[in-house]
């Protein structure tokens, strides 16, 4: 059986990728937010939840204990953020970190929204936790799974992404971590 925290788990993308992950029995699941009044998911009875800030460390750590694999995603202070989490991961013993970042955040000149973005990523490569980071393009809402990624250093690609897209990826990041293993990625819809 494997534990997963899902950190920011009232989000458009985190919620979508909870119900393709509802249905396998192999997962715990732990959903982290500020506000459980923001789950809509379909059914959540098998899952744990608890509402924190993921600056709260002392409440994130009671949360991450015990965890196989954390996937955040996440908007705000991103680089303390990412120090929280990692911390919070180093101290119970957590394995895999998944982290949302941004498209762009290794163009030079770099934008100023993206420097957060770029901050938190330097935070987890640096952690030496297994990781997986995912730099997606812009959000569209339809209703797809077509995605294709470029790993760090490679030109990035496209200029869109379905949510339910970067979701499908997420759940498999989450179901075989093991191929995902300190991977830095680019997610755009082909020919976008």
């Amino acid at each position: 059986m494997t534990n997963v925290l899902i950190i920011g788990a009232g989000g458009g993308i985190a919620q979508i990728v909870i119900d393709l992950l509802l249905d396998n029995k192999d997962l715990n699941l732990t959903l982290y937010l500020r506000n459980a009044k923001k789950l809509v998911n379909k059914d959540l009875s098998k899952c744990r939840i608890v509402e924190g800030d993921v600056m709260d460390l002392e409440k994130l750590k009671e949360a991450t204990k015990g965890q196989d694999i954390v996937y955040a995603n996440l908007a705000g202070d991103l680089e303390n953020m990412a120090k929280n989490i990692v911390k919070a991961m180093k101290e119970t013993g957590g394995k895999h970190l998944i982290f949302i970042s941004s498209i762009g955040i290794y163009d030079t000149p770099i934008k100023s929204v993206l420097v957060p973005y770029r901050k938190a990523a330097d935070v987890v490569e640096a952690s030496g936790l297994d990781y997986t980071i995912l730099r997606p393009t812009w959000f569209t809402t339809t209703h797809e799974v077509d995605y294709e990624t470029t790993r760090k250093g490679e030109p990035e690609k496209g200029s869109v992404i379905s949510r339910k897209s970067l979701a499908t990826l997420i759940t498999k990041i989450i179901e075989s971590p093991e191929k995902y293993a300190r991977e830095n990625l680019g997610v755009n819809k082909p020919n976008s």
